[in-house]
């Protein structure tokens, strides 16, 4: 399996109301991305799919989407950070 894009992460500001966040780069399975927010202090808290988020665009080349859950959008104080995290093997 061939991974052709070079971008492996993605990362906004958080504004407290806005919760779809695009990933430009292509996933296999849902296991593939990690969605992480970061504090302002930076402190950094991996979110759980289906409970803090859904996906869309999962083996879709150009990427898809992270959709927060409404307890679970990322505030104006936040970053998101989007990192593909597809297991190297050879």
């Amino acid at each position: 399996m061939t991974v052709s894009s070079t971008t492996v992460k993605n990362s906004y500001s958080g504004n407290g109301s806005n919760d779809t966040f695009v990933y430009g780069f292509k996933i296999f399975a849902a296991s593939d991305i990690q969605v992480i927010i970061r504090s302002a202090i930076g402190t950094e808290t991996t979110k759980t799919l289906t409970t803090d988020y859904t996906l869309t665009g999962v083996g879709t080349a150009s990427g898809g989407n992270v959709v927060f859950e409404t307890a679970a959008i990322p505030t104006a104080t936040e970053t998101v950070v989007l990192i593909r995290a597809v297991p190297q093997t050879q």
